[in-house]
């Protein structure tokens, strides 16, 4: 058993561990650049009954609880009982747990007395599964036919190797196979390092001291969570945020609402009201819309506190069928970053006017991108960049990070490996001086990337928060929005439409991601000078920016 303090704290950080040489492990051993150089992959450990138990700590909540609620769908289709030892298990069905097409999610049985009763799980965005546009991005799907792959819960692997019949299907729908196969043969070996970690914890605790330790460790996170919600004041919070198009009608808003309902230890966010599905990549799964919503309330509690099933249980979360966040089949859901973006800040609206000692301003937002040999030879460069984050109560906003449930920049791909793995030159990197929206405490500024091309190729974006500005709190003014550009080899500079697909581009000519900086918070004639002096300095606000937003001159600092 593991009633004492120390022994309990070390089961903890053992399992954690687990899970962490498993993402670890997937890293070194993908092909996929994005996952390699960005060290975007995520691992956890799970029961039998579907409970998270424990997930690595670059694992994002999206993929903690995709590997949650897509583990009851695979058990209800393969049961228990018709596992062996060695099985591997994978899917990716979005309306059944997972993410989108390219999002594998892979499961390893543990056994105990000749039984599954844990599994650990990986998963990754592999390189390529088919689609409208390589690297998996179909900004303008119409269905979910369009955006690649559907892989319902199949056995992926046994002791003996790699199903062969699988492997066919999954290299048949590839631009990329042999990166795509590399990338499924790190998530197996990733499982199998945390199942080897977990049979020597059933080993050293027995299996029934492992139970109840673990039945222990979510309490104990139950107990934790509650207690920080015990904090917050007791009420109803509604708030609601917009979602610039859905890339098919420009002209059409979308919302998402909730309603945020705080108890004595307890919080409920109802989604009710969020606008109907549409045929259009801004939907998304019910697995990712509960992890903005987790992690949203998460960002008002005490940051030490786990993250397990047993903080879910003082969560409860309604989302609507048929919503733009619990998309049903066959609306597409790859754009689910659109939705539950929409979904976060509304939750952290609502909380801001609950707690305004911690409120924050809405945030610009992570802006993916690919980019794609025009034909074979295949290459691909999937990536992404951040918005500012919206000013904080007596602090500015952090600088071209996103609010992002992730691993954050540490996610966006160095420069030299990407330069060395396609046709392109990274040609600069740069904050956006004014792109912060001014206030007593400034946004964060949103970044400046520009690729230049020395191969033919293909541009897909996916981008909101481009047309419509995160507003400021309290005064404070909006963040000057981004966008996808391209400047021609005369120098001459257009604007894409924020959701583009396989725009081609020619070898000499760049591409341009600016980013959404952060929404001010309280006056900007409230700021204090030396702040604006010190933004001067530093290039975070020009002369220009200065002077008519804050009134400060160069003759002033």
């Amino acid at each position: 058993m593991t009633t004492d303090p120390l022994t309990a704290e070390v089961l903890r950080n053992a399992l954690v561990v687990a899970a962490e040489e498993a993402g670890i492990v997937v890293v070194r051993s993908a092909y996929s650049t994005f996952i390699v150089e960005g060290s975007d992959a995520s691992a956890a450990v799970l029961d039998a009954r579907g409970r998270l138990i424990a997930h690595s700590m670059a694992t994002t909540l999206m993929n903690s609880m995709a590997l949650k609620l897509a583990l009851p769908e695979l058990l209800n289709d393969l049961p228990p009982h018709t596992m062996r030892p060695g099985d591997v298990y994978a899917l990716n069905d979005a309306y059944r747990g997972g993410v989108h097409t390219n999002d594998l999610l892979v499961y390893r049985p543990v056994f105990v007395h000749g039984a599954p009763a844990y599994f650990t799980a990986t998963m990754i965005h592999v390189s390529d599964l088919g689609g409208l546009s390589a690297g998996g991005m179909a900004p303008l799907a119409t269905d979910i036919f369009l955006e690649g792959l559907q892989l319902p819960p199949v056995r992926l692997a046994t002791a003996a190797g790699l199903e062969p019949s699988v492997e066919a299907i999954l290299k048949a729908n590839s631009r990329t196979p042999d990166k795509v196969m590399g990338d499924v043969r790190a998530l197996v070996a990733g499982t199998a390092v945390a199942a080897t970690r977990l049979e020597s914890l059933i080993a050293e605790y027995g299996a029934d001291g492992l139970a109840a330790g673990i039945d222990d460790y979510l309490t104990y996170t139950e107990d934790r969570t509650r207690a920080a919600l015990a904090e917050l004041p007791e009420g109803r919070y509604e708030a609601s945020y917009p979602i610039d198009d859905d890339g098919i009608d420009l002209d059409r808003r979308h919302h998402v609402r909730v309603a945020v309902t705080l108890g004595p230890r307890t919080a409920a966010l109802d989604f009710a009201g969020t606008d109907p599905q549409v045929p259009a990549a801004i939907n998304a799964s019910a697995s990712q819309s509960l992890a903005a919503a987790v992690f949203a309330i998460r960002c008002f509690l005490d940051p030490t506190i786990p993250m397990n099933d047993g903080c879910l249980r003082a969560i409860d979360v309604h989302l609507p069928e048929g919503s733009l966040l619990n998309a049903r089949s066959p609306h597409p859901c790859g754009g689910r970053y659109v939705p539950i973006y929409a979904a976060m800040e509304a939750v952290f609206q609502a909380l801001s006017d609950a707690v305004p000692e911690r409120a924050v301003a809405a945030s610009g937002i992570l802006q993916p991108f690919s980019i794609a040999a025009v034909g074979a030879p295949y290459w691909i460069h999937l990536s992404y960049d951040f918005g500012g984050v919206g000013a904080r109560r007596a602090l500015d906003g952090p600088d071209a990070t996103g609010v992002h449930f992730g691993v954050g920049r540490n996610s966006v791909p160095q420069a030299e490996p990407v330069e060395s793995r396609c046709p392109l030159i990274v040609e600069s990197i740069e904050t956006i001086p004014d792109s912060g929206g001014p206030g007593r405490h400034r946004g964060g500024l949103g970044s400046r990337t520009v690729y230049r091309f020395l191969a033919d190729c293909h541009v897909t974006t996916r981008g909101d928060r481009l047309r419509l500005a995160p507003p400021g709190r309290e005064g404070g003014l909006p963040g000057r929005v981004g966008g996808f550009y391209r400047r021609r080899v005369d120098g001459t500079v257009e604007r894409l439409a924020s959701k583009v697909n396989n725009v081609r581009f020619s070898a000499g000519e760049a591409f341009i991601v600016e980013t959404t900086g952060g929404g001010g918070l309280g006056p900007a004639s409230e700021r204090e000078r030396g702040a604006v002096v010190a933004d001067l300095d530093a290039g975070r606000v020009s002369a220009r920016g200065a002077a008519e937003d804050y009134g400060v001159s160069l003759e002033d600092a």
